[in-house]
């Protein structure tokens, strides 16, 4: 019993060391909080509630029926000034058209409409990445340099199907693209 009291007088400062750091340690915490409560906030009323890109909004319940998605119109069309547009919509679980055929080399603006639910837009070995949300169109720009065929699976859960919503995109070279029926209807691998 003679050791205990040397033992708690030999530091009789742990104490209010140890008050001092649990203070620190909890204005500390208290700090990170209030700094990740502002960021949450200002990033909810800065950016709106809605994702900043997308801001066209369509009916997914008629998109086949007309307008700019409808069939005729899906695939890739050539505009006055030479670039490509490409319409395409995807639902569970396939894309429409399901191989996209685009001219290497020139300007290419995609267009896409979810008929159903959310879903990951992505073609492989390009920086082209972006969902499409039901209600919304996505837009996308983006040139392919070199002719070839890329794969775009759909890389966002959509429903037990999802592995196998896989397209393609095949693009050709400028001189070979079916360019006198592009400027009149939607044209893709199939047609």
């Amino acid at each position: 019993m003679a050791d205990a009291p040397v033992a708690a007088q030999a530091f009789p400062h742990d104490d209010a060391r140890s008050k001092k750091i649990a203070r620190l340690w909890a204005g500390s915490m208290l700090t990170i909080v209030v700094m990740i409560l502002t960021i949450v906030v200002f990033s909810s009323v800065h950016l709106g509630l809605n994702p900043p890109s997308q801001l066209e909004t369509v009916d997914s319940a008629s998109l086949h029926r007309g307008g700019e998605f409808a069939e005729a119109n899906l695939g890739t069309m050539i505009a006055a000034d030479g670039s490509a547009l490409v319409r395409v919509i995807a639902q569970q679980y396939a894309w429409v058209p399901s191989c996209v055929l685009v001219p290497a080399g020139v300007p290419v603006t995609m267009r896409l409409a979810s008929a159903d639910v959310v879903h990951g837009f992505l073609i492989q070995d390009t920086n082209v990445n972006a969902m499409v949300v039901p209600g919304y169109i996505t837009t996308v720009h983006t040139r392919f340099r070199e002719a070839g065929e890329r794969l775009m699976p759909c890389h966002e859960f959509c429903g037990i199907g999802h592995q196998a919503m896989w397209a393609h995109v095949k693009v050709v070279d400028a001189n070979r693209f079916p360019s006198e029926e592009a400027r009149t209807q939607g044209v893709s691998c199939a047609r």
